[in-house]
């Protein structure tokens, strides 16, 4: 048993922008499912508009309907699953920092807006899945895809009750994004926004810490070590 004294003995992350840089893929996917329907892309949309929330949230912002929406949807997935998911790369120092981790004791799973079965896909492409206890993603007919869904979802499954109480004493949660802040939230869980990713600094007022760099992320989740 290691005697490292955790910040917390639960850590919940995030992917896209927080573990892996994913906008590549992700962009590309998107631009080339709206071409498919023959929608031209909003003037000065950007990376933050797309990668982080549910594709299918970002689709209907963009003023289309159900028909429409499915046959983007279809074409998304169709590219992503393709080639599109693995565009992505590893941020520096999160494989050495999942794997510090998870010698500690710590209980490390993913809660994700992606599609489940893509985030798992790029767990072991980076061969860091072996760190997690459960990976929680966005489910495929999208009733869950609500970043609060899904953490309650991964909370859940770890056997750690979410049933509304603050859990700010068991559990931390990491990710770039407002949404991630937020969802954490809802179950009383602080969150540590990390720069790195596609969120910028308005939406990491309410973190509890803001890192820039695995390093510093690192003396925050291991403070004694």
């Amino acid at each position: 048993m290691s005697s490292v004294q955790l910040l917390r003995p639960v850590v919940l992350f995030d992917l896209d922008g927080t573990l892996t840089d994913s906008a590549p893929g992700v962009m590309t996917s998107f631009l080339s499912a709206l071409e498919r329907i023959g929608k031209e892309p909003p003037a000065g949309m950007n990376v933050l508009d797309v990668v982080g929330p549910p594709m299918i949230d970002t689709l209907t912002g963009l003023g289309l309907r159900k028909p429409a929406i499915d046959a983007a949807l279809a074409a998304y997935h169709e590219r992503y699953d393709s080639v599109g998911w693995s565009e992505a790369t590893l941020f520096d120092g999160m494989q050495n920092l999942l794997a510090e981790l998870d010698q500690t004791g710590a209980r490390i799973a993913l809660s994700t807006s992606k599609a489940e079965k893509y985030a798992r896909r790029m767990l072991e492409h980076f061969d860091i899945g072996k760190h997690f206890d459960f990976i929680g993603g966005a489910s495929d007919d999208g009733t869950r895809r609500r970043k609060a869904d899904v953490i309650r979802h991964t909370l859940e499954n770890l056997g750690v009750t979410a049933n509304g109480q603050s859990l700010g004493d068991d559990v931390v949660m990491v990710g770039d994004r407002v949404h991630d802040i937020t969802g954490a939230k809802t179950f009383g869980i602080p969150t540590a926004a990390v720069t790195w990713g596609y969120g910028p600094a308005s939406e990491h007022c309410e973190a509890q810490w803001t890192v820039d760099s695995a390093a510093e992320l690192r003396e925050l989740l291991l403070p004694a070590s």
